[in-house]
């Protein structure tokens, strides 16, 4: 597709959301035909580089056993701020999101699911998840596990084994960028993944496809800006709080170096991590329906993450209204429309969708999308 087409097709984009659904398709197809060309051009990613990421990739979580680890200071914001909210939507926490919905899939439904879990590293999540499953009576279903890295698949087969799981969970190699499904599936899961993948459009494509009609894409991912860097709306009011830090608060424990104040640091130039973080919302809103959107966080992530939140004391008074006050702010902010959150829960179904659509007040899907100026 020549450039002026291009261009074209993405200026329509938020007005094609408004069209019926009689229109969206045709022009979706019209514009499927060239969505790899355009999401490997917009990063100017060859086959070279594209192969080196992958190798980074890989080298980056070969050893890594714990994936998803994070400091104390994160599960007390998740409890005492998160948890409450997520339970009045029938979860506590993300493993029990996933269980939530595809136990609601496998009784409306009444048969065995096949599910794809995209970008599952160590399998972790999913054994827990299918350990959910079993306890509450679902034990005829297959979570087909896809990842690129052979060393984290062996884990989550021996993980799976050694839970008594292992007739639930199939490891399978493949590369979630051209990921075509050879079946239909009930449900699709990618948790985390989605800011690894560079293709979004041609992997939005496969998962629609893919889905039987009445099945659901179920993902817990990132959706702030690429490379989880921070929008400079966001970066001013961190540093409103940073100045607060003591200056041991400041040290990076990951790069290993002191920050005065948050830098900008773009975690894609290594691997994939957060490479287009910012447009999932955007092509989610384009091709889904949202059945569940449930959006959060943005200033405190620097606080609670694992490059500063080891120096946070979970038990500490200051640390504890330090927090407190940043989350209040946090949806303040995010509400009035100044931030848009970096996190989201999503349950999405094929179009035409005509069922419930849940959210947390004021946080709508489009009302979440921060715009880039062209």
């Amino acid at each position: 597709m020549i450039d002026w087409k291009r261009a074209l097709i993405e200026r329509l984009r938020p007005l094609a959301r408004h069209l019926p659904e009689s229109l969206k398709r045709p022009l979706r197809a019209y514009a499927d035909a060239s969505g790899p060309k355009r999401a490997m051009s917009s990063f100017a990613m060859g086959e070279a580089e594209y192969a080196d990421k992958i190798a980074a990739e890989n080298a980056i979580f070969a050893d890594q056993v714990e994936v998803h680890d994070l400091p104390a200071i994160f599960h007390y914001w998740s409890n005492a701020w998160l948890r409450p909210e997520m339970e009045s939507f029938g979860f506590s926490n993300p493993d029990q999101f996933f269980a939530h919905y595809l136990e609601r899939t496998h009784l409306e439904l009444a048969r065995p699911l096949r599910i794809a879990s995209l970008g599952c590293g160590n399998c972790d999540t999913e054994v827990r998840v299918a350990g959910l499953l079993v306890e509450r009576g679902v034990r005829d279903f297959v979570i087909e596990c896809v990842d690129i890295n052979d060393a984290m698949l062996e884990r989550g087969r021996q993980l799976a084994a050694a839970a008594g799981l292992g007739a639930h969970i199939a490891p399978a190699r493949g590369d979630f960028n051209r990921w075509q499904p050879a079946r239909p599936y009930e449900a699709i899961l990618a948790n985390q993944s989605l800011h690894h993948v560079v293709n979004l459009e041609g992997l939005f494509a496969a998962i629609e496809t893919a889905l039987v009609p009445e099945g659901r894409f179920i993902t817990s991912d990132m959706i702030g800006r690429n490379g989880h860097m921070r929008w400079p709306e966001a970066m001013e009011l961190i540093h409103e709080y940073w100045r607060e830090l003591p200056q041991g608060h400041r040290w990076n424990v990951q790069l290993k170096r002191h920050e005065e104040l948050l830098e900008y640091w773009d975690c894609s130039n290594e691997g994939f991590e957060g490479i287009r973080a910012q447009d999932i919302l955007p092509l989610l809103i384009d091709r889904f329906g949202f059945e569940l959107f449930f959006a959060f966080g943005n200033l405190v992530d620097p606080f609670i993450d694992r490059s500063f939140g080891p120096h946070f004391d979970a038990n500490g008074s200051w640390d504890r209204d330090f927090i407190d006050r940043i989350h209040r702010r946090d949806e303040a902010e995010m509400r009035a429309g100044v931030i848009t959150p970096t996190h989201m829960l999503a349950v999405l179904r094929r179009r035409p969708y005509h069922g419930e659509s849940r959210c947390r007040a004021g946080l709508e899907p489009d009302h979440c999308v921060r715009r880039v100026p062209s």
